[in-house]
């Protein structure tokens, strides 16, 4: 017997086991990670909230021009709360992430994971923390 023929089944089953695993891992629990004491979203981009959203309002102020800027965090249609994680409805009817009630968005000026450059942005965007 080919020990080769015989390993490469197991591999391939145990790296299509290991993908499954990292996408149920913030799909299936939260819809953000921590990294360096902020929250990330699954591209590992930083995540900030906007002041001007009251928490527990169950809307976004930032629409429009806005969102273009401030992508938000989407929630997939069959998205629900989990913990301190809540889904809120946008303006034109799709849906965002919100941390304790407040929407969290990312921001086109990061261009790699662990930028922050939002951060404090026209004294009204923070970076999201747990």
């Amino acid at each position: 017997m080919n020990p080769i023929r015989t390993l490469t089944p197991l591999a391939l089953a145990l790296a299509l086991g290991a993908c499954g695993t990292m996408t149920g891992m913030m799909g299936g629990g939260t819809p953000a990670k921590t990294s360096d004491g902020v929250f990330v979203g699954p591209t590992g981009m930083t995540l900030y909230t906007f002041d001007r959203d009251a928490a527990g309002s169950g809307k976004s102020v930032c629409n429009g021009q806005c969102a273009a800027l401030w992508p938000p965090l989407k929630a997939d249609a069959g998205a629900t709360p989990t913990g301190d994680w809540s889904v809120v409805t946008r303006d034109d009817g799709s849906r965002q992430w919100a941390f304790k009630g407040k929407p969290v968005y990312h921001w086109v000026k990061d261009t790699k994971p662990g930028d922050r450059t939002g951060d404090g942005f026209n004294n009204a965007w923070r970076v999201a923390k747990p």
